[in-house]
Order: structure tokens, then C-alpha cells, then sequence
């Protein structure tokens, strides 16, 4: 079973990277204009941008459930994973506007500046997750499909009630007292917006989709390794985000932070903002990554009875470990470069880093040492990748 949703979890990374990056340059749109103190706009871009994204989502999942059947074998899986693993892509694509609307709202709210509400439902969310897998999962006895059931119910949940904050009780975009006129008002279609937004979004979307393309690449080549790779890699890349997720906190502060200095034209505060997001960022994941190199026998243990494969999963994971404070450079290093509107140099950038360097590396690695070849290729990309995005940061600072 945790073969079956590891090989089709890079796929669900694709949806999952289209979907946000669709309402990102909404996002940086609303953070300049709150920036420049035109607050009043920050509605018409909401509803723009709501509109956009699910009508995005809705097309995508049209997509990518018509070939979820088909994944599995494309990339190289034993006949015995492919069933579940199907099962499991189907209900995760069709369920994409659920997860395009929870990612709308909390990059909304986030870059309005309020940090509290949007982490308080994505933390809920996380329990939420947790209690509704138990119950699909064994009380159903559905298996994977009960492990994706489990996780709609959850972002399905999770998306109403931020849906119902944002309308009703947002500083910045909740209803006036008469609902009637004010989406008579502000809820109309912009196209300048639409395309403004499309303009920063479109190099995120495109870098997203060749990103969590080569993950998928990756799993191609980890695939023929067998059953033990496979779960040996999903449950250290899950150890693994113990350490970065936190940051993508960072990334969304250095967003709103640089986004909204940045529309009201404060440079100095720009590149203030800048530093200090990184050298957090950095400093959070030397310290998590310590840790995580001494705790992950325990938590592998945790989370799986099988020897070989927890054995497996603390020896790649403490290879790429030594590279996470550069892998937090880089996550905050985007969300500054984000946030004022640059998303081209660094998305090309990204994506030489990882399909130049981490792919070729994998593929001469792979024959020596097996899955431990990859995450040495992975450890050396992210070193690589946070050197060249802070580079550019330092460079983009200079110019404004």
C-alpha cells in the first residue's frame, strides 16, 4: 500500500504545484496593492482570481483523472502496485478544486498580511487529515482509496470554513453590510487582471510542471528498484518535509512582506526583508535538519514495521540532510523573488538546477548505488540550487 501511493505521489506534486501557482500572481497582485494602500481593489482581484482557479482546477482534473489508469504502467510499476495506485491518482485529481480552493484562500489571507488564521485551518487540516484516514482506512476498510478519501474529506472541510472567513469575517475582503451590492460592486470579471496575474503566474506554472515533472522522472528511474525503494523513498522524502515544511511559512512572509514593501515602492524594507526571511530560513533548517539526523531512526520506526525498509530510509535521508540548510535558502529565496513579481530568472534557474543536475546525476549514480545515487544526486541539486537563488536575490536587491 505505501508502494502503491508513493509511485503516483510525484504525480499528485503536479497537481498539486499547478493548482498554487495559478493563484500566485493573484496573491502578489493583492500584497502590492495593500502595499500602495489601495486596499479596495484587494476584492475585485479575489474574485478574479477565485473565478480563474477554479475553473483552472476544474479543467485539470478533467485531465488528470482521464489518465489515471494509465499512469501507473507509464511509469515502469509492477502489475501488483498499479490497481491502488490508480485508485488512489482518481480521487486526488477529481477532488483538484477542493485543494485549488484552499490554497487560493490561504495565499489570499497570507498576503494580506494575516499568518494566524490561514496556519490555525491548515494545522486543523492536518488533524483533520489524520482522523479521517483512520476511519476510511480501517473502519471502512477501503485501504488506499480510504487514504485518499480521507484527505479530500479533510481540504473539502478545511476550504469551506477558510471560504466562510474570508467572505465574512476578513479585514481586507469580507462582505460589506449589504452582501447584494457589494458583489454587484466588486465581483466582475477584469481581464487586465486576469492577464496581469497570468504574466507572474505562467513561469511559476511552467516551472512547477517541469519540477514536479522530474520528481517524476525520478520515481521512473527509483521504480525498477522494487517495491522497498519505492516505500524507502516515500517515507524519507514524508520524514524529510518534517524539516522544510515550516519553512514554506518563512517563504510565505518573505512573500507578503517583500510583495507589499515593494508596492509601496520601499526598497530599503525590500531588501531588509529579504535578508532576514533567508537567514531565518537557513538557520531553521541547519537546526531541524540536526535533529532530524538523529530522530529519523525513531521516526521511521513509527512509521513502518518493515526492517529493511526503515534501515533503507535513515541511510538516504541522512545523506541529503547535509544540504538542508541550503534547501531553505533557496525555498525563502523564492518567496522574496516572488513576492516582487520575479519569477522567470528563477524559475529557469530551478529548472536547470533539477532536470540538469539532479536528473543527470541520478542517472550516474543510480547503476553504483542504487537509491542511495539518487538522494546523493538530490543533496548535491539542492546545494546547488540554494547557492544560485540567493545569488539572484543579492543580484535583484542591488538593482532596485
Amino acid at each position: 500500500s505505501s508502494a502503491s501511493i508513493g509511485l503516483v505521489l510525484p504525480g499528485t506534486w503536479v497537481l498539486g504545484s499547478l493548482l498554487r501557482s495559478c493563484g500566485i500572481g493573484f496573491t502578489v497582485q493583492t500584497a502590492h496593492c495593500i502595499g500602495a494602500g489601495e486596499k479596495f481593489k484587494a476584492k475585485r482581484i479575489l474574485f478574479n482570481g477565485l473565478f480563474t482557479c477554479v475553473f483552472f482546477s476544474l479543467i485539470l482534473a478533467l485531465i488528470a483523472s482521464s489518465i489515471s489508469f494509465f499512469l501507473p504502467s507509464w511509469l515502469g510499476s509492477p502489475k501488483d502496485l498499479q490497481n491502488e495506485a490508480s485508485w488512489y491518482f482518481l480521487i486526488f485529481s477529481a477532488s483538484s478544486p477542493f485543494f485549488a480552493l484552499i490554497d487560493f484562500f490561504t495565499g489570499m489571507n497570507q498576503c494580506s498580511g494575516n499568518m494566524k488564521v490561514p496556519g490555525i485551518l491548515n494545522g486543523a487540516m492536518c488533524f483533520l487529515d489524520i482522523l479521517f484516514n483512520w476511519f476510511f482506512i480501517y473502519r471502512c476498510n477501503l485501504g488506499v482509496k480510504g487514504a485518499a478519501l480521507g484527505s479530500v474529506c479533510a481540504v473539502f472541510l478545511t476550504s469551506a470554513v477558510m471560504a466562510i472567513y474570508t467572505f465574512f469575517f476578513s479585514d481586507v475582503f469580507k462582505f460589506e453590510k449589504n452582501i447584494r451590492f457589494d458583489i454587484k460592486k466588486n465581483w466582475k470579471l477584469d481581464f487586465a487582471c486576469i492577464k496581469s496575474a497570468m504574466v507572474t503566474s505562467f513561469p511559476v506554472a511552467v516551472e512547477s510542471t517541469a519540477f514536479s515533472g522530474a520528481l517524476v522522472a525520478v520515481t521512473k528511474i527509483i521504480a525498477p528498484l522494487g517495491a522497498v525503494s519505492l516505500a524507502a523513498n516515500s517515507f524519507a522524502t514524508t520524514a524529510e518535509s518534517l524539516c522544510y515544511m515550516p519553512v514554506y511559512g518563512i517563504q510565505a512572509a518573505a512573500a507578503a512582506l517583500t510583495g507589499q514593501s515593494y508596492g509601496a515602492k520601499r526598497n530599503n524594507l525590500v531588501k531588509g526583508f529579504s535578508a532576514i526571511t533567508v537567514i531565518y530560513g537557513t538557520l531553521f533548517m541547519a537546526f531541524t535538519g540536526i535533529v532530524m539526523y538523529f530522530l529519523c531512526p525513531v521516526v521511521f520506526r513509527f512509521i513502518t514495521p518493515d526492517i529493511q525498509i526503515q534501515q533503507l530510509a535513515v541511510e538516504i535521508l541522512r545523506i541529503e540532510l547535509f544540504a538542508e540548510p541550503f534547501f531553505g535558502c533557496s525555498i525563502v529565496a523564492a518567496g522574496a523573488l516572488r513576492g516582487k513579481g520575479d519569477t522567470l530568472v528563477p524559475g529557469i534557474m530551478n529548472l536547470f538546477s533539477l532536470w540538469v543536475v539532479r536528473i543527470g546525476l541520478s542517472l550516474l549514480l543510480v547503476e553504483k548505488y542504487a537509491l542511495k545515487g539518487i538522494w546523493i544526486a538530490m543533496a548535491v541539486e539542492l546545494t546547488f540550487r540554494g547557492l544560485i537563488l540567493v545569488l539572484r536575490l543579492a543580484v535583484s536587491s542591488e538593482k532596485n
